[in-house]
């Protein structure tokens, strides 16, 4: 069902729908969370479990545990046991993608980079 919000056009593309723009403002606001973008990070590049995550981010078992439920709720995060161990990674490349860029956009900002395509 279309929605009553104006969509400006897109130069090259159709203009994005209700729903992509409902789940990207969802998926923004879970790396909006330090702690959680901390996890990403560190799930883009491994597999970790919960011990070792916790030192990666300085956090809590409890408070990264639950940030760990959140991100897989959103199926961010996928998990896989290894005996009682539970170990976690990405879901998939465009996260991964996504986490790569926003860092290299911060990277522009904190070192006054020139922006480029």
């Amino acid at each position: 069902m279309e929605s009553a919000r104006r969509r400006e056009e897109l130069p090259g593309r159709d203009p994005p729908t209700d729903e992509q723009i409902d789940a990207a403002v969802r998926l923004l606001s879970l790396l909006a969370d330090e702690t959680r973008l901390r996890i990403l990070c560190a799930l883009s590049v491994g597999e970790f479990d919960v011990k070792t995550l916790v030192t990666i981010t300085g956090s809590t078992t409890t408070a990264t545990s639950q940030h760990l439920a959140r991100l897989r709720d959103a199926e961010l995060v996928s998990v896989r046991r290894d005996g009682r161990r539970a170990i976690y990674r990405l879901s998939g490349g465009h996260l991964r993608k996504l986490i790569r860029e926003a860092l290299s956009e911060a990277d522009h900002h904190i070192l006054g980079l020139p922006p480029h395509e």
